[in-house]
């Protein structure tokens, strides 16, 4: 799965790095940092894209190399991260995907069925109508996910393109 990004998204002030607020969530239970999160949290937080396991792998060092990382220590550590506040989780595809959630925005995405971009938005008169039906319906709202799929606009200008092509 390839899942590319668009994001116009700004950042929400934080206190803490990734790197500290982790720090901090595994002291609160007696766990060590080892070279391996540490590593692994710096290659995480070096760009935001939304990304699964196996791509995160695939950009790891291989086995005998320095920083090598175990494939069962990568989805350990990743679980810790989404424990700890640092990425959210969310299935697309069958597949779990990971992004950042700690100094980002709440937001919500487009998904392109063909090329599988992710495109992330935010907005208001969604957030006001949530809290609406939520008031509506007396349910305390603790955050939400929404993604919508449907066909980006450079997909959908490839096929209107073909079709032109096509008659001639």
């Amino acid at each position: 799965m390839s899942t590319s990004e668009e994001s116009s998204l700004g950042k929400v002030e934080v206190s803490m790095s990734p790197q500290e607020r982790f720090e901090e969530y595994l002291q609160s239970r007696g766990l060590r940092n080892t070279d391996q999160r540490r590593f692994l949290i710096e290659q995480v937080f070096k760009h935001h894209e939304h990304f699964d396991a196996d791509q995160l792998i695939d950009q790891l060092p291989r086995k005998g190399h320095e920083n090598h990382v175990s494939r069962p220590t990568v989805y350990r550590t990743l679980n810790e991260f989404v424990e700890a506040g640092l990425l959210r989780k969310f299935e697309l595809n069958g597949r779990s995907v990971y992004e950042h959630d700690y100094g980002y925005p709440q937001h919500d995405h487009f998904y392109c069925t063909k090329c599988h971009k992710l495109i992330e938005f935010q907005s208001d008169e969604l957030l006001q109508l949530r809290d609406a039906i939520a008031r509506e319906h007396r349910f305390r709202v603790r955050g939400h996910r929404l993604i919508i799929q449907g066909v980006c606009d450079d997909c959908s200008r490839q096929k209107r393109e073909r079709r032109v092509q096509d008659r001639v």
